[in-house]
């Protein structure tokens, strides 16, 4: 059977797929299995690999669309243009999806409390490949709001990424057996201000700074982030002791993952928008004659 699905085999898909999303959004249980095999109908015998990789491919639509993404379902972004277009056209027009969206990203969160804190450190993802589909996801995203970038700017969830890693520091520290580090560490984005570049100054072993930036999601861990200029330069030029922290799965089941150095060398940075001034006068463009 050909790899390219049908126009209406992608749309029932991609309608199942957002219904779930929906639901975890809002907290409630569902079952993959039961879903797929309600799906089987209405697919052309698609085999259980072929739907669950389809469902990878809205991931990453989702995604390069600004939307959160199925834990379940690891992005994969081999998609083909067919499938954008359906997972855009839908997701652009069900309101009641972006309302869901909307709350989920910007409620208040709290700092989780767990146990095994210093066993919540990952590797980072594998590299990313350069996104071939960038401008058709320019030409295309007609979402209109990057729901990623507004969680992004949740002072709350973000707040309490930066206390979860004051303390994972502490504990980190702590079980070193320097404790006289451990009570130094600081909260630097509330004693100083978000100015600084980093959110955290926390100390190695060895007595060096630890600059720590925390970046934190509710979402999975390929979600990507955002970085401002000031950051990025601060990255390069402290770069010895610079540490991105990435938290994501914060609000259920909270990870992380650091990445060390300048952050331009560690990731792929896509500019997602621009600061414009007047390139000239506008007494340099004659007006029309009326």
């Amino acid at each position: 059977m050909s790899d390219d699905w049908f126009p209406e085999e992608n749309a029932v898909l991609v309608a199942d797929y957002l219904s779930m999303l929906a639901a975890e959004l809002r907290g409630e249980s569902y079952s993959k299995t039961a879903h797929r095999l309600a799906l089987t109908p209405h697919l052309k015998g698609r085999s259980k690999g072929s739907v669950e990789f389809k469902h990878q491919n809205v991931s990453a639509v989702l995604i390069d669309l600004g939307y959160p993404y199925i834990e379940g379902y690891k992005p994969r972004f081999n998609y083909q243009t067919a499938l954008f277009e359906a997972v855009a056209d839908q997701v652009s027009a069900d309101l009641d999806l972006r309302r869901t969206v909307s709350e989920a990203v910007e409620a208040s969160a709290k700092t989780p409390f767990v146990r095994d804190l210093l066993d919540r450190m990952e590797e980072p993802p594998d590299a990313a490949a350069p996104n071939k589909y960038a401008t058709l996801r320019e030409r295309k995203a007609r979402s209109g709001i990057n729901w990623l970038e507004i969680e992004s700017r949740n002072h709350s969830l973000g707040r309490a990424g930066e206390e979860f890693v004051l303390r994972f520091e502490r504990a980190r520290l702590l079980k070193a057996g320097e404790d006289r580090l451990a009570d130094r560490v600081e909260h630097v984005s509330l004693t100083v201000g978000d100015g600084e570049g980093f959110d955290i100054r926390s100390f190695e072993a060895s007595g060096k700074d630890r600059l720590i930036e925390v970046k934190t999601t509710a979402y999975g861990k390929l979600t990507p982030f955002f970085l401002s200029r000031n950051e990025l330069r601060i990255s390069k030029e402290r770069a010895a002791a610079y540490h991105l922290y990435r938290l994501f799965r914060f609000r259920e089941d909270p990870r992380l993952y650091g990445l060390q150095g300048a952050l331009d060398e560690t990731c792929l940075l896509d500019p997602v928008q621009f600061s414009a001034r007047v390139k000239r006068s506008v007494t340099d463009v004659s007006p029309p004659l009326l």
